[in-house]
């Protein structure tokens, strides 16, 4: 059985920190395919649409028909692993890390047998459950799980590396005024994060949840204004060299099309939204990338909260939709220049929350504790991009079947 991971001691600022290394990064368009589906958490391989054959690794044609319409699709996970060997000593310098690494064969009850990694309570030869999760390269790996849940299985070496588990790390959430953000913060404090810094602007101003806040132990409210680059600056300044997972649960939302009020508007949805985003990238971001390979606490990811406007504008929301846009075009550029170091660009595409600015919103809605729930989940099981309510769920269905049918669809 897995052992739980004791908390680790406090760093000898004497001591080198390791350089984060990668894995194999290169992967064809094919596999990359197999990625995609791996960052929404689902578990896929190729199919072929002529005989139904499930191939492993991808392929550009069918190992039986020779048909080229393979297609990327769910498949049964279960499956018997038939054998495994511990690598104790490796060439590659992010594997030489981290040795030993226990590895087996899986035959899929879908058919194809798979080289995986496998979770050290798998018994061998036994029934488990297969995954596709990110490797620190972003790239899709395969990995045995047993069957059933055992005692601290997310805890196992080889699976926390595919997964940024908030357990024993520091974490800040950047909007402790709103519920979100308050939400966010107790959810990853029982998930057993060691310590989160919840931002708050103007703290001397009160607000609804403060004094939960302040009340609960392993939580410290600092001063964070993401409008100001100075106060984001000073902060980094302050905890970024052991913040290892950064949530961002800023958002400025207001009703009224394109043509509606001021460009003031603009401006402060910008303000806070994107540039906020970007402030926090700048400060935070080189000090993560630069402790990818830190330990049990090593820099581990940056999570961004934002409506699923994103993909297809909502015209009723169409500043904040602009701003979704852009919000996600950021990610996307922070997500490769935080990759050499290991670290996860996560987003968490929301419904309409439950809020005062979307009252007149017919529901379903999101409430801030769905919300938390899928931050928490997102980060125990490395899932890149995650829907929240009914909603997003619906609009990124669509969205990832036609854009412009959905963009027709959103404007109705």
């Amino acid at each position: 059985m897995t052992d739980p991971i004791a908390p680790p001691p406090k760093k000898d600022p004497q001591a080198v920190t390791l350089r984060p290394e990668l894995p194999p990064v290169q992967r064809s368009r094919a596999a990359l395919k197999l990625t995609a589906a791996a960052s929404r958490g689902g578990f896929a391989l190729q199919v072929c649409d002529a005989c139904g054959t499930v191939s492993y690794p991808a392929r550009d044609a069918c190992a039986k028909c020779l048909s080229t319409a393979l297609t990327v699709k769910p498949v049964p996970p279960g499956g018997e692993v038939i054998a495994e060997t511990t690598i104790r000593t490796s060439t590659d310098l992010y594997f030489r890390q981290r040795m030993p690494w226990r590895v087996g064969m899986v035959r899929l009850d879908a058919g194809p047998s798979l080289v995986v990694h496998l979770h050290g309570d798998v018994a061998v030869p036994g029934r488990v459950r297969m995954i596709h999760k990110l490797d620190k390269g972003g790239n899709a790996v395969l990995m045995a799980l047993p069957e059933g849940r055992s005692a601290h299985m997310e805890d196992d070496p080889e699976y926390r590396e595919l997964t940024a588990s908030p357990k024993h790390r520091r974490i800040l959430v950047t909007a402790g005024r709103g519920a979100v953000g308050q939400a966010v913060a107790q959810a990853l404090l029982k998930a057993g994060a060691a310590h989160v810094f919840v931002g708050v602007a103007e703290p001397w101003k009160p607000f609804a949840g403060q004094e939960a806040l302040a009340n609960t132990p392993g939580i410290e409210v600092v001063p964070l204004d993401l409008t100001d680059t100075r106060s984001v600056a000073e902060l980094a300044a302050s905890i970024g060299g052991k913040t290892d997972i950064l949530v961002n649960t800023a958002e400025h939302v207001r009703p009224g099309g394109a043509m509606d009020g001021g460009m003031i508007a603009a401006q402060d949805a910008f303000a806070v939204n994107v540039f906020g985003l970007q402030r926090l990238a700048q400060a935070f971001g080189p000090a993560m990338r630069g402790r990818g390979a830190d330990g049990v606490n090593s820099a581990a990811a940056f999570v961004d909260v934002l409506p699923v406007s994103a993909l297809a504008a909502n015209p009723a929301f169409a500043l904040h939709s602009a701003t979704a846009a852009a919000r996600l075009s950021l990610l996307q550029s922070l997500r490769a220049e935080l990759r050499p170091g290991g670290v996860r660009v996560m987003s968490v595409f929301t419904g309409p929350v439950d809020d005062a600015w979307r009252e007149h919103v017919p529901p379903p809605k999101v409430a801030p504790a769905q919300i938390a729930r899928a931050v928490v989940t997102a980060l125990a099981e490395g899932i890149e991009d995650s829907f929240v309510g009914d909603v997003a769920k619906d609009v990124a269905a669509r969205f990832y079947d036609d854009p412009k049918v959905t963009e027709r669809e959103m404007s109705q």
